[in-house]
């Protein structure tokens, strides 16, 4: 299959920096995987994710989504991706259903489609009792669900995602995987992002482990632990590639 994600070569230096966070790096993501971006603090897995969805440019490099590219495609590649950032991004005086209509209004979405998607959404990840509740009353683990639904509503060919489970319970850590397994199944590329190494073996089709701006390892999670010495689970390859050094940073 052809990569729904090519990069190649992409750097990125900020301004005043003394190393680059991204550097030289490509990769391919081909259509229909849960892909995991795995690395420690300060790898370069913001910036890469970052310049995906068009927040920053690159220094030097190129990358295409759905062989497109920003310089030439900038509203064609928005149409096709979904973004759930780890901030949670709703309103809190505003109810989820109110929420969730100005997310899908912002996509170009209205009308019954756009209030069917809602109720199906919130129905599937047991939010639909709460639509009309402020969003300011609801849990960690009822915010992430509704946070994520704010991405999807436009059927995104791509969506990416940074830690979608973290800080909930795991009722609603089960119902967010077993949503994402859906959309997947249904066509959505995802590119995931955590710490959670041991849901990432379970939950991504490949990996990709990058460190200082570089690509350490990219393969199935079951064959990363195959051909790393020593290695019963993905943590153990994470900790063989990157090191143990602390990644404390100010």
């Amino acid at each position: 299959m052809q990569p729904i994600i090519q990069i190649t070569k992409l750097s990125k230096k900020y301004k005043d920096a003394e190393t680059y966070s991204l550097n030289d790096f490509s990769l391919s993501v081909t259509e229909g995987q849960i892909f995991g971006l795995l690395g420690p603090n300060g790898a370069g897995k913001t910036t890469l994710i970052s310049m995906l969805c068009g927040l920053i440019k690159p220094t030097s490099g190129s990358f295409s989504i759905h062989n497109l590219t920003y310089a030439d495609n900038p509203n064609e590649i928005k149409k096709i991706i979904g973004v759930v950032p780890q901030e949670y991004a709703l309103y809190p005086t505003l109810t989820a259903r109110e929420n969730l209509m100005y997310f899908g209004s912002m996509y170009g979405l209205k009308g019954e489609n756009l209030k069917e998607k809602i109720i199906e959404s919130l129905d599937f990840l047991g939010l639909l009792k709460f639509a009309d509740k402020r969003i300011e009353t609801f849990s960690g683990g009822m915010k992430r669900r509704v946070n994520l639904i704010a991405g999807i509503l436009h059927n995104p060919k791509i969506l990416f995602l940074d830690e979608p489970t973290v800080g909930v319970d795991v009722q609603s850590k089960s119902a967010i995987i077993d949503y994402l397994k859906q959309l997947n199944k249904n066509g959505t590329t995802i590119i995931y992002t955590s710490h959670h190494l041991s849901e990432a073996e379970d939950f991504c089709t490949d990996i990709a482990i990058i460190d200082r701006g570089q690509l350490y390892a990219q393969d199935t999670p079951e064959n990363l632990i195959r051909s790393t010495a020593n290695a019963n689970n993905l943590e153990d390859v994470f900790i063989s590639l990157t090191g143990k050094e602390l990644r404390d940073d100010i």
